[in-house]
């Protein structure tokens, strides 16, 4: 498959955020809105699977097929740029700052959420025939999951809003492993393959990721789901953004800069004679 060394795909990471950082309002946001979209519909296609074939293992096997499109595509996710902008600053690489990192954040959360949410409204119209009848299994479900994920962390109080943040940072450890599978190879299939392990492992444990959730929260909210949008904000997308960026920026970035671009010098051992 082509495998890269991990000094050799870590230089490319930091490339990566260095292009992120320094790419043009324009093309951060068309990017960041297909991302969102295309995560969204794959997040759309797995609940279908789950729920026509009770079998949430066979979701996850084909959950990852989303993410692998969008990012053999060159599109951005926010979990991504968590990892991949910070590389950059910490690279001291021209022109990349913390307000460059801050900028291209913004950026991307607002095409991310865009995306999500446009491809909410057009799954929406699909379950209901244009909001003209009552949704069918699939579009109840949707409802469900976000009554479940939400009002269900609120009824814990603050143990809830931990235990959300925690299933974030997990979230991202993997999905942010995803995105570096993207570089690991040169080849198609290898990429597909490094990419698609991490994402199922988080897909079936139903950890909680930020743009997954910008399409099933609004989606539950049309589909008739008993919670608010401020049930979903403060509930979810704001204990589930932070974790995101703790667990990709420290289980993922921090970890792989620290040993593979910054690697500690080795000691000699003197054999006696």
């Amino acid at each position: 498959m082509a495998y890269l060394a991990p000094a050799e795909f870590v230089t490319k990471l930091i490339d990566a955020g260095e292009s992120k950082i320094l790419m043009s309002t324009r093309d951060t946001l068309i990017r960041a809105y297909m991302a969102g979209a295309t995560l969204a519909l794959a997040a759309a296609f797995a609940v279908t699977i789950n729920v026509e074939t009770g079998q949430p293992l066979a979701g996850a096997i084909l959950f990852p097929v989303g993410f692998c499109m969008l990012y053999l595509l060159g599109y951005d996710l926010l979990t991504g740029v968590f990892v991949l902008a910070p590389l950059a600053v910490w690279d001291k690489r021209p022109g990349c700052t913390w307000s460059g990192v801050a900028r291209n954040w913004g950026l991307v959360f607002c095409g991310n959420f865009a995306g999500a949410l446009t491809c909410a409204v057009l799954m929406a119209i699909y379950w209901t025939y244009g909001f003209s009848t009552e949704p069918a299994t699939v579009g109840a479900k949707m409802a469900v999951i976000g009554e479940k994920r939400t009002v269900g962390y609120a009824a814990y109080g603050a143990a809830g809003w931990l235990t959300i943040f925690v299933r974030a940072m997990l979230c991202n450890w993997m999905v942010s492993t995803g995105v570096v599978g993207a570089q690991i190879s040169t080849t198609v299939s290898g990429k597909v393959i490094a990419m698609w392990m991490p994402i199922m492992l988080f897909f079936y444990m139903t950890f909680e990721h930020s743009i997954v959730n910008m399409f099933l929260f609004p989606t539950g909210l049309m589909l008739g789901g008993n919670f608010t949008i401020g049930d979903y904000v403060f509930w979810n997308e704001i204990p589930v953004v932070l974790g995101n960026l703790v667990g990709g920026l420290t289980f993922t970035g921090l970890m792989l800069y620290s040993t593979h671009r910054k690697t500690a010098p080795g000691r000699v051992v003197k054999m006696a004679a």
